[in-house]
């Protein structure tokens, strides 16, 4: 069993920057991806960006060269630094885990709201 919390949401203006941090209560090295996921109201949940236990990365096209994801085997700890923020980024992030079998696991979210 794995628990995930998400810290890190705030609210930003347009073009600034955020750290999101997703801590696990169990060891993570073992896990095959990390993941961010976000969901804005009325929409569905999107892949943000994740990372393989080899830190091989991913991210949506609307992110890309904006956000960066990474990860500290040794701290349970990922991370997803966020810059350039703009008003549609706003949404509820959530950290995902997922095991090599398939199991994964989901934290509660955190709010991360960027409007002037």
């Amino acid at each position: 069993q794995v628990q995930l919390v998400e810290s890190g949401g705030d609210l930003v203006q347009p073009g600034g920057s955020l750290r999101l941090s997703c801590a696990a209560s169990g060891s993570i090295s073992s896990i095959y991806t990390m993941g961010w996921y976000r969901q804005a109201p009325g929409k569905q949940r999107e892949l943000v960006a994740q990372i393989t236990s080899g830190s091989s990365t991913n991210y949506a096209d609307s992110v890309k060269g904006r956000f960066t994801i990474s990860r500290d085997n040794a701290k349970n700890t990922v991370y997803l630094q966020m810059n350039s923020l703009k008003p549609e980024d706003t949404a509820v992030y959530y950290c995902k885990a997922v095991r090599p079998s398939g199991i994964y696991y989901w934290g509660q979210g955190t709010q991360v709201t960027v409007s002037s």
